[in-house]
């Protein structure tokens, strides 16, 4: 009580103290606020706060003195430690506690749990070695039995009923319905041009020129006498000189001799422009022709060839 009464009195003056200085400094320079925002002046804001932290410190005050004196009376008279021990257990009365609880793994599998093994002995040992009666797991049978259903099924259907098609008559079908469907394109696309129904058509010339100005001089020359890519107006190809030959080449092109491929790149009406556009530089014979590469093209021996197959 003696230290709480000191406190207290220690608590006063501080404040008495903090009221003084901050009436002298109110008295030696005023302050004036032209618009205050609170409607007090300085000092009573100054008041406000020293009565705020007072309180606050008084509240602390009381806390920690609270905190000493039961820390006092703790001292003075110790409460007693009380140890609470627990009986320990029987190990056959914690295994009961502990029995085995089958899990849904357990279930699944159809597992037996260790203290269920003696009713799984077989009535017979062979030096001194029993033997376990697991039976075969249920899913096991379950799946088993229904694979030999669903082969029951299948024979008849397919087989015996022959109510669904088999792997020959499915592949039969398949090429029906790819025939059916490549001649619905075609009616689509009957101004379409392939490898196979490109013909020579002089008409196409102007146009096939204007495609290989843009396109292939880089290579082939401004009149196909060849640079990096193979003379065009000789009789000598690589890849064949007749019409189909050549519409193939540029159309899928040749990576390996550095031919890219125009077919994402031209409409088939265009490569076949190109391709009539090739074939009528055959014997321009123009100026610094590169040198001839492959093998010369018969045109008459091509087409008995065609005629054979």
């Amino acid at each position: 009580m003696k230290k709480f009464s000191l406190l207290i009195m220690m608590l006063v003056s501080t404040l008495g103290t903090f009221a003084q200085g901050a009436a002298a400094a109110a008295e030696e320079t005023p302050v004036v606020i032209p618009e205050p925002s609170l409607g007090i002046s300085t000092t009573e804001l100054l008041i406000i706060t020293l009565l705020v932290f007072s309180i606050i410190l008084l509240f602390v005050a009381i806390t920690l003195y609270n905190s000493f004196k039961v820390i006092y009376k703790e001292k003075l008279n110790p409460t007693p430690y009380v140890k609470h021990q627990e009986k320990a257990l029987d190990y056959e009365e914690w295994k009961k506690q502990k029995a085995d609880r089958p899990t849904i793994w357990t279930k699944l599998l159809s597992l037996k749990p260790l203290s269920a093994e003696k009713d799984l002995e077989i009535p017979h040992a062979y030096d001194g070695i029993k033997e376990l009666n697991n039976p075969v797991p249920t899913w096991f049978n379950v799946l088993f039995y229904g694979t030999l259903i669903f082969a029951a099924g299948y024979l008849y259907y397919y087989h015996i009923g022959e109510y669904g098609e088999r792997q020959d008559d499915e592949y039969k079908t398949e090429m029906t319905k790819a025939d059916l469907a490549k001649q619905q394109y075609l009616a689509k696309n009957a101004s379409s041009v392939d490898e196979n129904s490109v013909k020579v058509d002089p008409s196409q010339i102007e146009v096939g020129k204007g495609i290989f100005n843009a396109n292939c001089v880089a290579c082939h020359g401004q009149h196909g006498e060849g640079l990096v890519g193979p003379n065009l107006t000789d009789e000598f190809w690589l890849h064949g000189g007749g019409v189909k030959d050549i519409f193939k080449v540029v159309k899928y092109g040749v990576p390996e001799k550095g031919m890219v491929s125009w077919e994402k790149n031209m409409s088939s009406a265009n490569i076949s422009a190109v391709t009539n556009y090739i074939l009528s530089l055959q014997g321009t014979k123009p100026a610094n022709p590169k040198a001839p590469q492959g093998e010369k093209y018969d045109p008459a021996a091509a087409e008995g060839e065609t005629a054979a197959n």
